[in-house]
């Protein structure tokens, strides 16, 4: 891990913040992108009081411009990237016949587009450097569908089908990870507008992990050597039933 590169998305809180203070901890450079840029510049002081290195740079993922220049950033400061952490997320959970389409937009934008983005802007500085590796973050609901999050779980299969794909096509020198976690306390049930499903979740989440236990996972995935590759980690509580 030591002066290994690291870049991630939707750093300001939940997973993202939580990968970026562990991986620092563990001698990561840490580079960290996300929109609300005073919270990222809070964290980024924080690290470097603790004696790690890391960047802050405001970063929309909605916007391939935005990612173009975030990777541009890392790359211009720090010579290389080793790994991109596509974790930038939104959940908006409701009924289809709630008819949300602006929320659907926005799930789509984010948590599809978002990858798309981020590895379009990457994958090239890997192919140069001859390594590399990319982590995609999905959930649970990547794996199941429930009631009221048919976009939701449709946009996490997406995100496995893609980050799947790119293994295939690129894989022998480019690493690419999935991380599926389940009920994390996170700022994303707090997204929902729909006051049914809101309630709902509130049962789903009372079990909820930390969001250190996804960031130690995502460091486990990383500390392999060169030639293992750990293609995808489902994590959740104990508790947690579906």
């Amino acid at each position: 891990m030591t002066n290994k590169v690291i870049a991630i998305t939707g750093a300001s809180s939940g997973i993202g913040e939580a990968t970026a203070r562990h991986l620092a901890r563990s001698g990561a450079i840490v580079v960290l992108g996300a929109r609300r840029v005073e919270r990222l510049e809070k964290i980024v002081s924080e690290i470097k009081a603790s004696g790690g290195e890391a960047l802050a740079v405001k970063l929309d993922v909605t916007s391939r411009e935005d990612m173009t220049t975030f990777i541009e950033t890392t790359v211009n400061r720090f010579g290389r990237i080793d790994v991109l952490i596509n974790n930038a997320g939104v959940m908006l959970i409701a009924p289809l016949a709630e008819t949300k389409v602006d929320e659907w937009d926005r799930m789509i934008d984010v948590n599809i587009k978002g990858v798309l983005y981020g590895i379009a802007a990457t994958l090239p500085v890997m192919q140069r450097q001859g390594s590399g590796h990319v982590i995609n973050v999905s959930s649970v609901a990547g794996h199941r569908v429930g009631k009221g999050a048919a976009v939701y779980c449709g946009t996490k299969f997406a995100v496995r089908a893609i980050s799947e794909g790119f293994r295939q096509e690129v894989g022998g020198t480019i690493r690419s990870t999935i991380i599926s976690p389940g009920a994390v306390t996170t700022e994303l049930p707090d997204h929902t507008t729909s006051p049914q499903v809101a309630e709902a979740m509130k049962a789903i989440y009372s079990t909820a992990i930390d969001a250190d236990a996804i960031a130690r996972a995502i460091g486990y995935a990383i500390e392999q050597p060169a030639d293992v590759d750990v293609n995808e980690i489902f994590i959740r509580p104990t508790a947690q039933e579906l």
